[in-house]
């Protein structure tokens, strides 16, 4: 039987001082498991609230955060997954998760695929998609990453609603679904609606781990952000408005959580505070489940011509 044990660590922004403070709580982490998994953007506050084009500046840090964390794996010899803003070249950045092995090394890295254009959520000002595999034309960037404790398919927030990027990636062998993460309700949004976002969210990637037959983590952010054109962002959590019409910005709503390939809800935090989730993966439970309902044998794939267009209906 192989196990791994696995820690997801969900966080509120601190400030100038996130990256010493997020070292803290791996470190803590570290003592219990063997993999590490950090929420999305971790090392910046949630800057996709407002289309500035001073953001971009958060990006020349990234090979600093790179070297970062790399030294914090080795030193913890752990595997670690983490979620940066990188700078590709001028004027081609990535949301890229970057996984790296226990003696420091970069196992490989996932640029994130879907990206939203939303209210408060302006990332496809900021972010270029992945792009496919060039020796592997039906990859579509969907590649699980090898590491010494297991293949991990990393996923980053919007790709949590693709039933497709899912199944790329256990089609590709990944052991664990992992999805850093960055999602919460408007401060304009009552909790009845809130409450719903909630259980969407979850049930859509409970159904990943029950299609699959696989594990799934998600790491998500917690705690208010505010970063509309005209709000003034305070490390404290706190929202400063220059005028009393100016109030929006995100509850990031934590709910981090790891389900089983069944769909058993494994452990899950707190939706307000921030916190340490810890759970150990006995990985037969793949095969066990997969046996059970064996729903990749008796897919159709000679039937599924329609998923390659963008809407199919002709009426």
């Amino acid at each position: 039987m192989r196990d791994i044990k696995i820690a997801l660590i969900q966080q509120s922004f601190k400030g100038d001082r996130q990256l010493e403070q997020t070292a803290y709580l791996v470190e803590k982490a570290a003592s219990k498991a063997n993999l590490v998994c950090l929420q999305e953007l971790h090392a910046n506050h949630y800057f996709c609230q407002a289309q500035d084009l001073r953001n971009f500046d958060y990006a020349s840090n990234f090979k600093e955060q790179v070297a970062f964390f790399s030294d914090l794996a080795k030193n913890l010899k752990i595997v670690l997954v983490t979620s940066l803003f990188e700078e590709r070249a001028p004027g081609l950045y990535h949301n890229t998760a970057v996984v790296f092995e226990k003696d420091g090394s970069i196992a490989g890295t996932y640029k994130k695929m879907h990206i939203p254009d939303d209210n408060n959520f302006y990332e496809k000002y900021y972010f270029t998609p992945g792009e496919q595999d060039s020796k592997d034309d039906l990859s579509l960037g969907f590649k699980p990453i090898d590491t010494s404790i297991g293949r991990l398919g990393i996923l980053v927030c919007w790709d949590q609603w693709y039933p497709e990027a899912a199944r790329v990636m256990a089609l590709n062998g990944a052991e664990i679904l992992i999805y850093p993460t960055a999602i919460g309700s408007l401060f304009s949004e009552d909790e009845s609606e809130r409450a719903r976002q909630i259980d969407a969210w979850v049930t859509m990637q409970r159904s990943h781990a029950i299609a699959n037959g696989i594990y799934v983590a998600s790491i998500n952010r917690v705690g208010k952000e505010g970063e509309s054109l005209s709000a003034i962002y305070n490390p404290n959590a706190e929202v400063v408005a220059k005028s009393k019409d100016d109030k929006e910005g995100i509850d990031f709503f934590g709910n981090s959580f790891i389900a089983s390939p069944q769909g058993e809800i494994l452990g899950r935090l707190d939706s307000t505070k921030e916190g340490l989730l810890e759970a150990s993966l006995d990985m037969s439970e793949i095969a066990r489940i997969r046996n059970i309902w064996p729903f990749l044998r008796d897919r159709r794939i000679d039937a599924y011509s329609d998923l390659l267009k963008r809407f199919a209906f002709k009426g």
